[in-house]
């Protein structure tokens, strides 16, 4: 028997092994954990704020909203002025085109000196007063712009707008000046427009520094927030004021989450804060459950839910906060607890849902309600052998969930037309998310290597194939591993034993016995056919019911943790009828004790020592002459004795009052099996 932690040689290659996996998880969590500071609170106007007491983590200005901003803008640009500056050349060359056509074309088409005159002075004067292009007026006009500055030998000078042309207005202007003096047919056939271009030009640098300017003299906060001052607490009224510190608050945030070193820092206290929590797991596991920690089916299963959950809580806290609450990390523990244990189930819940809450904002809340779930769960789903069991489950967790909820709402709310119904239906779907957990523990059985309650169910249907083929072939066999059932089923739930395991181990161990079944004691009707083959045949027809039966299970699919019993139940131990057989006629033989010997190994779990016990003590009581008390007594201690004297349960975590409570379980089981009916007596005539 184990009672004690036995050394275990250091490898390299097992620290190698675990330690990728470690930086693995650790890499890929951190990964989709938000990397930059969100500012994950959902709150509105007039509405409560549905979170817990918010105060302040740093110094912040109160900024003015959008309306005042737009307004102090709006004001202060009413007296801002584009710059434009003057292109002299452009009046000059204009002039200077007109003479020159006059000279070569217009002289003969206009009356007179007059005309021409006329034409150059108006060109003069608007020149003087400022043509503009006309998009450039337009987007003045749209801004509400009055005036601009001209900049002419580094002196600016105002200009109402008004008094500026665009090429258009100039040409209309020139024609229309003076209709009583000049005809307007006639300055039509000039081609005026050859002559009036824009000399205005507007200087965006200038423009631009100048708008800037003007804007900086704005004050976009109207307060102060200091470091640790509440902001609000849960229940209260987010009101106008409250609203604009709460959006200032969001605006900060996003404007510190920019920096490179803000970002830096949020990385390293991530893969600080998911190393800590991965460490003390794998630390727990260590100290309290090596044999999960060594087996690479189960490290992978936890690290593999520890990856998958973080990562779904991420992805959803992105799409929306509350939308978590549909997540159902109550499957975490149902999956560890059928899987494996209680404790361990706690535990990895525990880890992963402190793992998910730093992508919260406010994860108290989410950390009370996810433990009291995991919880409920493992206490409501010890052993899943039924589907009904898993919709139980779901109930009582989505009770749980609710329970607790509606308890927080109490406490901070003081009208019930304020409950927030929504996180009622998150539950409500939670729930029936779980059920999902049935066909999941079916695709984790064949990926990591386990046997859920429901699949030894399925294997224990006495209509199974193999069961059946076998209460054909070798009836004697069946019957026996029927009684071997009833009576290790029983006595694993006395000892907190796995009892579903050991009554589908009992059903299936002597499977191996299908391939020869005359040369079994249980399955001759007269007939012995070890009469016609030495006893070290007789031994090896006997033992090769191991490797065959071990063979029929690969052929059949069957668990690991069924083959297990196959090849466990005889141990090591010796086919002692032959054994001793052999040494009585060759008393001065040195015998080969090898060539008796199962080839095991001993049980090394507790469910398969409680099937050897009850193996070897079903089988004995068959040959008891009579079943007394005594006599069932007597052989249940001899036999059970014996076995843990030739050291059969060393290496299994059964105790000795384990072994006392399965051997009075035995008596009494055995002697309700063989009471003694009393006789009938007859009619007298």
């Amino acid at each position: 028997m184990k009672s004690l932690k036995t050394g275990k040689r250091f490898s390299y290659k097992d620290l190698l092994y675990k330690s990728l996996i470690f930086i693995a998880t650790v890499s890929v969590i951190v990964y989709f954990l938000p990397n930059e500071g969100k500012f994950n609170y959902q709150f509105d106007i007039n509405k409560p704020w549905k979170y817990g007491l918010l105060q302040a983590s740093f110094d912040f200005p109160i900024y003015k909203n959008d309306m005042q901003v737009q307004k102090e803008q709006d004001s202060i640009l009413a007296t801002y002025q584009p710059y434009f500056h003057i292109e002299k050349n452009v009046e000059k060359e204009m002039i200077e085109r007109l003479r020159e056509d006059y000279n070569k074309t217009l002289r003969h088409s206009l009356p007179g000196t007059d005309y021409i005159r006329y034409i150059e002075r108006m060109l003069k004067e608007m020149y003087r007063n400022g043509i503009i292009a006309g998009n450039d007026l337009t987007r003045m006009e749209e801004d509400s712009i009055t005036a601009i500055r001209t900049v002419e030998q580094n002196t600016a000078t105002s200009r109402p707008v008004g008094q500026l042309y665009t090429v258009k207005d100039a040409y209309e202007y020139l024609l229309n000046a003076d209709t009583t003096h000049y005809k307007k047919k006639v300055l039509q056939q000039c081609n005026l427009n050859n002559y009036i271009t824009p000399n205005l030009i507007y200087d965006e640098a200038k423009s631009e520094a100048a708008q800037k300017d003007l804007l900086s003299n704005i004050s976009y906060a109207n307060g102060f927030v200091l470091n640790g001052q509440k902001i609000i607490d849960r229940g209260e009224i987010v009101n106008e004021q409250t609203y604009n510190i709460l959006e200032s608050l969001r605006k900060e945030w996003e404007k510190r989450s920019d920096s490179l070193q803000e970002k830096r820092l949020t990385l390293a206290g991530q893969i600080l804060y998911v190393g800590i929590f991965l460490f003390c797991f794998m630390v727990y596991l260590d100290l309290f459950r090596a044999d999960y920690y060594e087996r690479k089916g189960s490290l992978s299963l936890l690290f593999a839910l520890i990856v998958l959950f973080p990562v779904i809580a991420s992805v959803m806290v992105s799409q929306s906060l509350s939308s978590i609450y549909i997540v159902p990390f109550a499957m975490i523990p149902i999956i560890v607890r059928i899987f494996l244990d209680s404790r361990t189930a706690f535990m990895a819940h525990v880890t992963i849902i402190l793992l998910c809450s730093i992508t919260l904002r406010f994860p108290h809340e989410f950390i009370l309600l996810q433990v009291v779930a995991g919880m409920v769960s493992i206490y409501s789903l010890r052993e899943l052998s039924q589907r009904s069991q898993l919709l139980r489950t779901a109930l009582v967790v989505f009770a749980s969930y609710a329970l607790l909820y509606f308890a927080f709402e109490l406490i901070h709310e003081d009208d019930l037309t304020k409950l927030n119904t929504r996180m009622y239906i998150y539950f409500m779907i939670n729930g029936i998310l779980l059920l999902f957990a049935y066909p999941l523990l079916f695709i984790l059985e064949k990926t990591f290597g386990f046997t859920s309650n429901v699949t030894l169910v399925e294997l224990s249907n006495i209509n199974n194939s193999l069961l059946r083929e076998m209460s054909e072939i070798a009836p004697g066999t069946f019957q026996h591993s029927l009684q071997m059932a009833n009576l290790a089923a029983e006595a694993a739930n006395k000892i907190g034993a796995k009892s579903q395991l050991v009554r589908t181990g009992a059903l299936y161990h002597d499977i191996g016995k299908m391939v020869n079944p005359a040369f079994f004691t249980e399955n001759q009707s007269g007939v012995n056919p070890h009469k016609s083959l030495n006893y070290e045949q007789s031994a090896q027809v006997i033992i090769s019911h191991i490797t065959d039966g071990l063979k029929l299970a690969e052929k059949h699919n069957l668990p690991k943790v069924i083959k297990d019993f196959i090849s466990t139940h005889h141990g090591r131990g010796l086919t002692k009828y032959f054994y001793i057989s052999y040494k009585n006629e060759h008393p001065d033989e040195e015998v080969d004790a090898e060539k008796f010997r199962y080839p095991g190994p001993n049980p090394f779990t507790k469910e398969q020592a409680i099937l050897m016990m009850a193996d070897s003590v079903e089988a004995a009581s068959r040959s008891l002459p009579e079943y007394t008390e005594e006599s069932i007594g007597t052989l249940v201690d001899k036999i059970i004795d014996a076995q843990v004297a030739e050291g059969f349960f060393k290496e299994c975590p059964i105790t000795f009052k384990d072994i006392a409570l399965v051997k009075a379980l035995f008596k009494e089981k055995l002697k309700t099996m063989y009471h003694t009916r009393i006789s009938y007596p007859e009619l007298k005539k």
